[in-house]
């Protein structure tokens, strides 16, 4: 017997929060009967259906996509323009993204129907790195950079501290290269970080997330996850070091 919200999550339909709040608002049904309180316990001989499609047991995947810019972070998009999912069209398991990257942002994406792994990869409680790689405008000194190493107030609140590295300048081109390496998600957190600075950001590419990289990839390709990998990235979110 497990709990309601922790099989939602299991079978890929969201994470445990987001199937929590599923159940509040009457959206699924065991054996029936709509659902809306937390904790009820079901087994594999329970009928579980959501929004009345009934809940199917997947095998569990985990996906590395280099993801281009240009491409939604998302299952489907009403504009009708290209998702991450349609770059990995073989897949029959359900896949969603483990946060997201925004429409011109490039880089390392993962892409699962594991509920549990997104959200112990994306809540705030969990402090996984993930490092980008920056093009803004301009050429900062090095105190100018110290804000976003103390943490900057966003509307949505003050980001936790970043580490920051300035790669390389051209002041002809006025342009710098700057590494940022974070554990929060907010929504466009690192451009934001930049034009708080002065520093709007020109291009952006996530290179890594905890220690996985986009090592043998272009963009638009990906590979699974070994089964070791799958490991490390759950025990690094949960004691901040990577397993062995």
């Amino acid at each position: 017997m497990e709990r309601l919200q922790k099989v939602l999550a299991h079978a890929g339909v969201a994470s445990r929060r987001k199937a929590e709040e599923m159940i509040t608002q009457g959206k699924v049904k065991v054996n029936g009967k709509v659902v809306t309180e937390q904790g009820l316990k079901v087994s594999d001989n329970d009928v579980v259906e959501v929004e009345g499609v009934k809940l199917e047991k997947e095998q569990k995947v985990y996906y590395l996509l280099y993801k281009p810019r240009g491409v939604i972070s998302a299952v489907s998009d009403d504009k009708g323009r290209k998702t991450v999912t349609d770059l990995l069209p073989h897949v029959k398991e359900r896949l969603y993204p483990v946060g997201r990257l925004d429409y011109e942002t490039s880089g390392v994406l993962l892409l699962t129907n594991d509920g549990d792994f997104s959200y112990a990869l994306t809540h705030p409680k969990y402090k996984v790195d993930k490092t980008y790689v920056a093009r803004v405008k301009g050429v900062p000194l090095k105190e100018q950079l110290r804000p976003l190493e103390r943490g900057i107030v966003l509307e949505d609140g003050k980001t936790a501290p970043a580490r920051v590295k300035l790669l390389s300048s051209e002041r002809k081109a006025d342009k710098s290269i700057i590494e940022i390496t974070i554990h929060e998600g907010k929504n466009r957190q690192v451009r934001r970080m930049f034009d708080a600075i002065g520093f709007p950001v020109q291009k952006l590419k996530r290179e890594q997330f905890g220690f996985l990289t986009l090592h043998g990839l272009n963009a638009g390709e990906w590979r699974e996850l070994t089964t070791h990998e799958v490991k490390q990235m759950r025990v690094l979110a949960e004691t901040g070091k990577i397993g062995k």
